[in-house]
């Protein structure tokens, strides 16, 4: 039983304030109290555990190293016990009846009317104990220290006004005790299935163990405190499953040992499924931060860039600077350099896994590729991001088969200064787009992009190394018609006349004036080889693909559409056909209408056409009165 003769203080007028800021103000939740007590036991082991080592006299010293917590819900009592390095009288007013030692006035007047200066006091005090007032109306603590002949000491307080400090005649163990008596608010915590849930979600990886109501509750390791060489892949597969919930193994595992500048250790996983359904339940992602196997942040969203949001792990360091609740990581250069160097590491660790096995690595992009493209705006890791893109191409022998920008410029042909690429829904679709026609015939690599986000890609990193990215329908002629031809047609065209030349002088100026104002020039086409016509944009406007996402994403709805240049093929077939119309009459309604088919269609292959219904009534049309003249000719 306690010595009757006991001591009371008060707490000085700036650690009332103090304490009653940090009980009514800057903790989030509730349970963040248990996590603070288990983490001051756990360093409380450490410090018995290290002057056991150094040879040091120790009071109870066959004592098991563990935390052990029982609760009351009859009483609302939760108690949570250590066997550590306990504390004397003198210790136990330095480290628990002292809050402020260095607080001023001033500062706690900022600190109440400000709560966004709670960052500025990190690192200052060591108080997350006082958190227990948050569920507690009075609190009791007991402890011995491991110095021989010290006697056992009681702090009791109910966290308002003051404390008193009293001997205890009665013989405890080595350690510490805390006895706390719950609000009615509270009592929850007194409740077996509230205390296990909150053990495993912040304390579940603590080196000692923690009994509840003498179960062991922490029985999954930290793996990621281990040596690798101790670690066999069926423990990685448990710890990733157990972490993530996935029914399969992961695809990769990164884990990570760093000691110096920055001490850390980091374990990730990269699954084999994406659960990325296109930017839908974007929160759902982020590493886990420890401190010292404290869980201190459940999935941190600042530690990975979003385009490696498919990383699933932990972080555990030793170093970083908490603010006095541990819940928001204090801006300094600290975290940031943990950040690049995790970053870093999965780049290398993907670099490593696409040139040792290209198969996995498909695998990868197959599942996480477009989330990864999104890291378009990381110009640290630029060299690093544009190696471990992907596409497919013209040189693929189908649409799964992959290259990279590094394959790309090593097939370039000796003179092509830029790399070209083309967008559409689709291997079949971009293979029928008249522009690459050119491209073809001059054997020039294509890359082929289906997803939306690869437009802001190629505008957004704009070259590789010393070669430039260019839209197959931007490209400039001068560069790429120099270039030998390597597919020679099988006979040559026949060409025209002087007088269906200048015909068809006349007859582009006339489709320019039927397509008035939606087109600059209507001039000939010195890339199409089987297509009739097509549209080009300009030199540096925007392409036809990105106009399409902005005003898919109502960006561009008042955005006045870009007036395209037509190019005329004066060697296909329709294109003769017509000047021989337009030699007989250049007003003949057939001009017109093959010239707004022309125009439509251009429009439907390359996706922008908005309303189809002229081009299919006009179509129809001129399928109806070729069937006439058709059958006119077979009955005579």
């Amino acid at each position: 039983m306690a010595d009757t003769t006991k001591t009371k203080f008060e707490f000085k007028a700036e650690t009332k304030k103090l304490l009653d800021i940090l009980v009514h103000s800057l903790y989030t939740s509730k349970d963040i109290f248990l996590r603070e007590l288990i983490s001051n036991a756990s360093d409380a082991l450490d410090k018995i555990r290290f002057e056991s080592n150094k040879g040091a006299e120790i009071t109870d010293k066959d004592l098991p190293l563990e935390i052990k917590i029982a609760f009351d819900d009859k009483k609302n009592l939760v108690t949570v016990t250590d066997t550590g390095i306990g504390m004397t009288r003198d210790e136990l007013i330095a480290n628990i009846g002292t809050i402020a030692k260095s607080g001023s006035e001033e500062f706690l007047k900022q600190l109440s009317e400000n709560k966004e200066a709670v960052n500025n006091i990190i690192g200052r005090f060591g108080i997350g104990f006082y958190s227990v007032f948050m569920a507690a109306k009075e609190v009791v603590l007991k402890t011995k220290s491991y110095k021989k002949d010290e006697p056992a000491v009681e702090w009791r307080s109910d966290g308002l006004g003051d404390y008193e400090i009293s001997e205890l005649n009665e013989e405890i163990k080595r350690g510490t005790t805390i006895e706390i008596y719950l609000k009615d608010e509270a009592k929850e915590f007194a409740e077996r299935h509230r205390l296990e849930s909150v053990i495993k979600k912040h304390s579940n990886f603590i080196s000692f163990p923690i009994y509840l109501e003498n179960e062991k509750i922490n029985t999954i390791a930290a793996l990621w405190r281990e040596p690798k060489s101790s670690i066999k892949k069926e423990q990685y597969d448990e710890f990733y499953k157990f972490l993530t919930y996935d029914s399969e193994e992961p695809l990769e595992i990164i884990h990570t040992s760093v000691d110096a500048p920055i001490q850390f250790n980091a374990l990730l996983f990269i699954p084999k499924k994406s659960y990325e359904f296109w930017r839908w339940n974007r929160d759902d992602y982020g590493l886990d931060l420890y401190v010292r196997r404290v869980l201190i942040q459940h999935q941190n969203k600042d530690l990975l860039p979003e385009y490696l949001s498919f990383v699933k792990g932990v972080v555990d360091s030793e170093d970083l600077p908490l603010n006095i609740s541990r819940e928001t990581l204090q801006e300094n250069i600290i975290f940031s350099k943990i950040s690049q160097s995790i970053t870093s590491n999965v780049l290398s660790h993907l670099t490593k896994t696409a040139k040792d096995s290209p198969e996995r690595y498909a695998d990868f992009w197959k599942e996480h590729g477009k989330i990864f493209k999104l890291g378009y705006m990381d110009f640290t890791n630029m060299e690093k991001y544009q190696a471990l893109l992907r596409f497919n191409s013209s040189e693929s022998k189908d649409e799964k088969e992959l290259v990279s920008l590094e394959e790309y410029v090593g097939r370039m042909k000796k003179d092509q200064k830029e790399i070209y690429y083309a967008l559409g829904a689709g291997r079949e679709a971009i293979d029928m787009n008249p522009h690459l026609e050119i491209f073809k015939s001059k054997g020039l690599e294509v890359l082929y992009l289906y997803d939306p986000v690869d437009e802001f890609v190629m505008t957004s990193i704009r070259k590789h190394k010393d070669f430039d990215f260019k839209s197959v329908d931007a490209a400039s002629l001068k560069d790429i018609e120099k270039l030998e031809d390597v597919v020679k047609e099988e006979k040559p065209k026949e060409k025209l006349s002087k007088e269906d030349d200048k015909a068809f002088g006349r007859l582009m100026l006339k489709m320019k004036e039927i397509l008035g104002d939606r087109v600059t020039e209507v001039h000939e086409s010195k890339r199409l080889k089987g297509s009739p016509a097509t549209l080009i944009n300009p030199d540096d406007t925007m392409s036809s693909t990105m106009q399409k996402i902005l005003k898919m994403s109502n960006q561009g709805i008042a955005m006045p559409a870009q007036k395209r240049l037509m190019e005329i093929n004066k060697d296909h077939k329709l294109i003769r056909n017509l000047v021989s119309v337009f030699k007989k009459n250049e007003n003949d309604s057939f001009i017109a209408d093959t010239t707004e088919q022309l125009y439509d269609s251009a429009l439907l292959l390359e996706g922008s056409l908005d309303d189809p219904h002229k081009l299919v009534n006009r179509l129809n049309k001129m399928l109806e009165e070729s069937s006439s003249w058709y059958v006119k000719v077979k009955d005579n």
